[in-house]
């Protein structure tokens, strides 16, 4: 057999969803002047969509504007009148409560500028909203209206729905774990073992329905508070680089993240397995040279080897080849043949094997 560091990795069903997804929809009503994108093309954040015929809005603007000076001057002329009466007051040419209604004339005066300046402001917003533009970046959908429209304005899903986009890089993808790997998770993170998504950006991969590997790394992003007491499933979610744009909302995709921490695995040839009813087994090479039949315990498939969890230690000669022809006690002629090495990014090596034959000889791995 083989020891060396590992790590388990179990693998789940995942969809892909975008970071932003946004509805566009204009602020204020309007003819819609013109359209600035291709349907289905790649925009920026602030890059122009739609034009809504700003001139209403410009004619209300320069009104409120108009109204702006109108109470500056009302102001001035308050002020110089309340100057006047604080003259007049000292040589008793006027009352007391006539200063106060023209120091109260002032007030008002400056609370009327204030407000038309308020009014200015909305109407300088309104004609920016008429420039309808990208909130995110991303892919853009289809036009939903055409130029000429009547468009209506507002605030949530009042306002006409122009187009959508959906922002592309990065990429969520989202997964449900079932309650035994969630618990699993809980007690490697309570022992070390393995850290908590929702502490720790645990490592995944991604892989669409047609590509071989998972060639889409990324990292967790979330795990969600609850389990789902209809489904007993909790929400995971990765967070993918996604600068090919070659992963799109919507897709469904194979994930695989760590299901355990790095350990030392004892890892044998699958071939080297055989079923036994409800149970696994392998035949190993004694110190006599005779089949000894062992139950084991495995694990998932590493670069081609199976984990054995029990019934295997490094030292044992496994018989690899011409399983089906051997018994418990049988004298085998082993012929030892190395297993092939693992890549260069795993830890460990083959270790030299063996092989049975009574009759023609059975090749085993140590």
């Amino acid at each position: 057999p083989v020891a060396r560091e590992i790590t388990e990795w179990d693998e789940f069903t995942a969809r892909l969803d975008a970071v932003d997804s946004v509805e566009v929809r204009p602020r204020v009503s309007g003819y819609l002047q013109s359209i600035h994108f291709q349907d289905g093309a790649i925009v920026q954040k602030g890059d122009l969509l739609f034009l809504i015929d700003p001139r209403p809005y410009e004619a209300a603007l320069h009104r409120t504007e108009a109204d702006v000076e109108l109470a500056k001057s009302r102001l001035a002329l308050a002020r110089k009148n309340f100057a006047r009466a604080a003259d007049l007051l000292k040589s008793h040419a006027i009352s007391q409560e006539e200063s106060d209604i023209r120091e109260s004339n002032v007030r008002q005066a400056e609370a009327s500028v204030e407000e038309t300046q308020a009014a200015v402001d909305a109407a300088r917003l309104d004609v920016e909203f008429t420039r309808v533009s990208a909130p995110v970046g991303g892919r853009v959908g289809r036009k939903l209206v055409t130029e000429g429209n009547l468009i209506n304005g507002g605030v949530g899903t009042q306002g006409t729905l122009l187009t959508t986009i959906v922002s592309l890089d990065p990429i969520y993808a989202y997964f449900e774990a079932d309650e035994g790997s969630l618990l699993k998770y809980n007690r490697l993170a309570r022992l070390g073992q393995r850290p908590s998504s929702r502490d720790y950006k645990n490592p995944v991969h991604v892989a669409l329905a047609d590509e071989e590997g998972f060639p889409h790394p990324g990292v967790m992003d979330f795990v969600d508070n609850q389990v789902d007491r209809g489904t007993g499933t909790i929400v995971g979610r990765a967070l993918l680089p996604n600068p090919d744009l070659s992963l799109l909302p919507g897709l469904f995709a194979r994930l695989r993240l760590p299901g355990s921490g790095q350990y030392r695995a004892i890892l044998v040839p699958d071939e080297a397995i055989g079923s036994d009813q409800s149970q696994k087994f392998v035949y190993l090479v004694d110190g006599e040279s005779k089949a000894q039949y062992r139950t084991v315990k495995i694990g998932p498939l590493v670069d081609g080897l199976r984990v054995v969890r029990e019934g295997v230690g490094p030292e044992d000669r496994v018989v690899v080849a011409g399983l089906q022809r051997v018994r418990p006690g049988l004298k085998v002629d082993a012929q030892e043949e190395p297993i092939p090495s693992p890549p260069a990014a795993e830890v460990g090596g083959a270790t030299p094997a063996t092989t049975p034959a009574s009759e023609p000889p059975a090749d085993a791995h140590r």
